[in-house]
């Protein structure tokens, strides 16, 4: 982005509509490829896309991203006008996913605080090159003539020589409520017509300098009157193009500039003038209050609802500690007990009103891996289809942000692994095309998103081979179950891939699912029969602030395990306490054996219990193995706030099995353990 004027607030807005934008124009394109080629539609909508990005782009100073969207603009222009049919939709598209490319490496420099500083001069030639190809192609079509691009300026001139008759105008735009930044979206839309108008005036004036005037705009509607040369029809087109978020548009042409009744265009040197806008009555007060209880979607900053959250877990902490006062043991109070039932229920209702705001559906995340499968399907010569379930599902808006990564890769290893070409599927029976389904439930506080293919399956014999070469196997193959075996896929380094490609080979992508899966206090699940197919099941909490959980205690110390993790509880039996060669402790359950973990020696803590008889077992799963953890007794079940553990601790050194702490009823403070982090 060049030097210039910088306003916060607008470059917000910029990044967060052209985000938007570019998603839209991403599932246009991949839905026409699908369909065979673009249709009159789809070219309308990309080339209103396109013409919001340039006119958005040329007005903050990115002029890379403002040039690449004017060049697709005018492709687009010329098919439209035009109505060209024979157009070559795969090199079209191919060229249109690679400006999405470039343009999404800018925003995502804009969002670092960085400078769009990116070179697009390469990509604009291959867009020049393709409609040139298109014009010769197409030597009985005439092209539309174009304005000629121009510097952007950030002023209008109020008057303007013209050698054809002028026509007058004014209008009244509104917004959508709740949109929010009303004055900048007026400056945006002013800005855009410098091009088609020759005299023009807007109440409120001062829209670009001061904030206030979108509570006015919000109110009254934003006024403007101007003269073009342009037809009704084709003005409205252009007010219609470039104004996002637009509720209604009253436009209306003037006899020879006269009626003007709110602006008063005048001289060419008089400049506009702003109107006096009249106190409001009481019956316009009560129109604008019926106004306002029709507005159903507001805009809110997610820092807002972080503090929200917070703030409620605080709450819910501060509950707990009243409701659970040691000092009120052995006391006869039942007023008390009838209010303190009172506050944990609006508490409760509080805390799920305060996660429903949070929770955003699954839907974006999903329709984004229609791209990856794409350009998959293309550079693998594959026949892949992905098929997408539950995509309404919604889970808390901070789980979303980590899900991302762990699905892609997913998905890229199921395509690459276990899709196999179209004549081995044939050979072996099954359909040409492969298909993936990427699927989402919920049950109960989790949601289990499924990533399921019907490929090879895994090969159990190749997983060990390489797992003895890099020395994983801890006990015995033939102690190991099918799921173990499957699991060491997931270590860091491992590929069963004997060469490396551009999607997979080098160990690195899977062990990533599970650090970001653990990191959400979730577990992955794998499960595979070889020639039929895989299912990788990732199970993560619907939000991140407040957990069930099962708190246990070792001395004086408090534990708390995520309910999600728990198999089950029992009171251990000497006679299934085993000891293998090492020493190692092992317990015997129906049949199994798992390893023990004394958490008094794991974390160097003074217990009350030594002796297994004499305390509690809790059994926990994770996705590598299921273990017992031994603690001297259950304090029992609690809804906790999670928090993350001082800075300060984790610079000392990292504390392998906790995620965090939180504090109990009784003011004592609980580590948070995270199954996984223990059985590493």
């Amino acid at each position: 982005m060049t030097d210039g004027y910088t306003y916060e607030p607008m470059l917000e807005m910029y990044i967060f509509e052209t985000s938007q934008l570019i998603e839209q124009l991403e599932q246009a394109i991949l839905a026409s490829e699908t369909s065979g080629c673009f249709d009159s539609t789809a070219i309308g909508a990309i080339f209103r896309i396109m013409h919001t990005i340039k006119g958005s782009s040329a007005m903050m100073l990115v002029d890379q991203v403002c040039n690449i969207a004017h060049a697709v603009e005018d492709v687009f222009f010329f098919i439209r006008e035009n109505k060209i049919t024979n157009l070559d939709c795969i090199v079209l598209t191919d060229i249109l996913l690679e400006c999405l490319d470039f343009i999404k490496a800018e925003m995502e420099k804009l969002k670092a605080g960085q400078a769009a500083d990116g070179h697009a001069e390469e990509l604009n030639c291959k867009i020049k090159e393709f409609l040139a190809n298109l014009e010769r192609e197409n030597p009985s079509v005439k092209s539309m003539e174009k304005p000629a691009k121009k510097q952007q300026q950030y002023f209008i001139m109020p008057s303007r020589a013209s050698t054809t008759e002028k026509q007058y105008y004014q209008g009244i735009i509104r917004f959508d409520e709740g949109c929010e930044m009303e004055n900048i979206r007026a400056f945006t839309l002013v800005n855009s017509l410098h091009d088609i108008v020759y005299d023009i005036a807007y109440s409120p004036q001062d829209i670009f300098d001061n904030d206030d005037t979108a509570e006015v705009i919000r109110q009254n509607g934003f006024k403007v009157s101007f003269a073009s040369e342009k037809t009704y029809e084709q003005v409205r087109e252009v007010l219609l193009d470039n104004t996002m978020f637009l509720k209604e548009l009253e436009l209306t042409k003037l006899d020879n500039g006269i009626g003007k009744e709110f602006i008063d265009l005048g001289a060419a040197d008089s400049g506009p003038k702003i109107p006096n806008i009249p106190a409001k009555s009481e019956d316009k007060v009560e129109e604008l209050q019926a106004q306002t209880n029709h507005q159903n979607i507001i805009n809110v900053n997610v820092a807002k609802l972080d503090r929200l959250m917070d703030l409620v877990g605080e709450l819910v902490i501060s509950e707990s500690m009243v409701t659970q006062n040691p000092d009120l043991n052995g006391l006869d109070i039942d007023n008390f007990k009838k209010a303190a039932r009172q506050l944990r229920k609006i508490t409760s209702e509080l805390q799920d009103t305060v996660m429903s705001i949070r929770m955003v559906p699954l839907s974006t995340t999903f329709h984004k891996m229609h791209r990856i499968v794409r350009d998959m399907r293309k550079k693998l010569a594959k026949d892949v289809e992905l098929e997408i379930i539950g995509e309404t599902t919604e889970v808390d808006k901070n789980v979303i942000e980590n899900i991302s990564d762990p699905v892609m890769h997913l998905l890229r290893n199921a395509i690459d692994h276990g899709i196999e070409q179209a004549d081995e599927r044939v050979a072996a029976g099954k359909p040409a095309q492969g298909t993936v389904t990427l699927e989402a439930v919920s049950v109960g506080s989790e949601v289990l998103i499924i990533i399921r293919d019907d490929g090879r399956g895994l090969n159990k014999e190749k997983i060990l081979k390489r797992a003895k070469e890099k020395n994983l196997l801890v006990r015995p193959e033939s102690e190991l179950t099918d799921k173990e075996i499957y699991s060491f896929i997931f270590y860091p380094g491992f590929s069963t891939k004997d060469s490396v490609t551009e999607f997979s080979g080098r160990g690195v992508g899977m062990d990533v699912v599970t650090k970001n899966i653990n990191s959400i206090g979730g577990t992955v699940l794998i499960d595979s029969e070889l020639g039929k197919g895989t299912s990788i099941t990732l199970k993560i909490p619907l939000t991140l602030a407040i957990v069930d959980g099962m708190t246990i205690g070792v001395g004086q110390a408090r534990y708390t395990i995520p309910i999600t993790s728990i198999r089950e509880s029992l009171r251990p039996h000497e006679k299934d306490i085993i000891c293998d060669p090492e020493g190692n402790e092992m317990m015997m359950v129906r049949g199994h054996c798992y390893p023990i973990v004394r958490l008094h020696e794991m974390y160097k803590v003074k217990a009350d219990v030594i002796n297994i008889a004499d305390g509690i077992i809790v059994i926990v799963e994770t996705e590598q193995k299921t273990l017992c953890i031994f603690a001297d007794r259950l304090i029992g079940e609690h809804q906790v706030v999670v928090k993350a553990l001082p800075l300060y601790i984790k610079r000392i050194r990292p504390i392998p099995g906790i995620v965090g702490c939180t504090l109990l009823g009784d003011g004592s403070i609980s580590l948070i353990l995270d199954a996984g982090g223990i059985a590493v």
